[in-house]
């Protein structure tokens, strides 16, 4: 509920109160778990980023071919940010309130997941994937995400493509860039 009011009206604008009564909480209930809205925020943020990770994880271990691994890891990227649109709207807007030890946190946490991207991207070279110019792999997997996660400011769930839909186009179009440079691979890290 936290992440609904803080999508609404932004994190300094909300109150402590406002949180309470949208969780259908006290107030002083709300403060036995939490001290202060900043909590909260930084709460919200590890679990996106511990979510993340573990699912991207799941996807570079389960799935075998490197291709499929990298559709697969784009198109949860995709759904997860549009079922959870207004966390991710968070997360992305208010990222300058969080105190600078969670800063330093959610750097680390976010090199990790990029870093699952960067492996399954890797990958690839091993299985004889084949590219006319090198591939900046930092570059490639922050234009994955890119694409993956702007979806929170556009995805409509009252429209007519699923999720699921978009994060399969979307995949589809950033695989369609690098099968486009057939020849010899070489991915700088």
């Amino acid at each position: 509920m936290a992440a609904d009011v803080f999508s609404r009206g932004g994190y300094r604008g909300t109150t402590m109160i406002e949180i309470a009564n949208a969780s259908g909480i006290s107030k002083p209930t709300l403060y036995h778990y939490f001290k202060n809205k900043e909590e909260i925020l930084v709460r919200l943020y590890e679990d996106v980023m511990e979510q993340s990770v573990e699912q991207a994880e799941h996807i570079a271990v389960e799935v075998e071919n490197p291709a499929d691994a990298l559709h697969a890891l784009i198109k949860q990227r995709v759904v997860a940010t549009c079922e959870n649109q207004a966390i991710h709207k968070v997360f992305f807007e208010e990222e300058e309130e969080l105190p600078r030890p969670m800063m330093e946190k959610l750097l680390q946490s976010r090199h990790e997941y990029e870093g699952i991207f960067k492996s399954v991207l890797l990958r690839l070279t091993d299985d004889g994937y084949a590219m006319t110019d090198p591939v900046d792999a930092t570059l490639y997997v922050n234009t994955c995400l890119g694409a993956a996660n702007w979806v929170y400011k556009w995805y409509d769930p009252n429209g007519s493509r699923t999720p699921e839909d978009i994060g399969s186009h979307i995949a589809n179009y950033l695989l369609a860039g690098l099968a486009a440079m057939s020849a010899n691979i070489s991915l700088t890290v």
